[in-house]
């Protein structure tokens, strides 16, 4: 059978080459680049970021991205974010006390964590949403690893969405699958098997 085929987008921010190999190794045919055309022709297309929100949206834009994610989302055709590659599909992102417009796949804002101790960096357990595609066959305490200072707290989209939750002084969404469009706030490709696991189940549903 013909190996799926994965666009990684290079937009000057995210763990391309880490995220390269994690989904080869969950039997993708991998392309880390910035071509449009091959990121809306891919099987799927995977949104890396890390950073800040600003500058992934000024990344992103620079390129077109938004729009190869809009186009794509509108067709049904599946795309992942990982990290700041997940806070930029909400409508907004607030990071000291700048507002700055992300892509507006799903509405509400990405606000700074209300923890004794930011960033919110090492491994963390999710309450996994009834029916994941994401975390199949993943056990309640699988752990991932998160960096991040910032995260989305509430939900204000679709109530069809799957929402997987995690804490760190607040609840804040670990993941979202909403139809074509799914997200992660952790790195699956530092998260070990587990990660391991979310990428193979994600590659398997395109």
């Amino acid at each position: 059978m013909k190996a799926k085929s994965v666009v990684v987008l290079d937009y000057g921010s995210g763990n391309l080459r880490s995220a390269q190999r994690a989904l080869q190794r969950a039997g993708a045919s991998v392309d880390v680049t910035a071509d449009l055309d091959a990121a809306a022709a891919a099987d799927g297309l995977m949104v890396p970021g890390v950073g800040a929100f600003e500058a992934c949206m000024t990344g992103l834009r620079g390129i077109a991205g938004d729009r190869v994610i809009a186009q794509r989302v509108a067709g049904g055709r599946p795309v992942l974010g990982v990290c700041v590659g997940m806070q930029i599909l909400f409508a907004r992102g607030v990071e000291f006390g700048v507002q700055t417009n992300g892509c507006g796949q799903w509405p509400g804002a990405v606000t700074r964590l209300d923890a004794p101790v930011i960033p919110h960096m090492g491994w963390n357990v999710v309450a996994a949403a009834p029916g994941t595609a994401l975390l199949k066959g993943l056990d309640a305490d699988a752990r991932f690893y998160f960096v991040h200072s910032y995260a989305a707290q509430r939900w204000e989209g679709r109530s069809e969405a799957l929402l997987t939750w995690a804490t760190h002084g607040v609840p804040f969404l670990a993941a979202v699958e909403d139809g074509p469009l799914a997200a992660t706030q952790f790195h699956p490709e530092k998260s070990g098997d587990a990660g391991a696991a979310v990428l193979s189940n994600w590659v398997e549903g395109l």
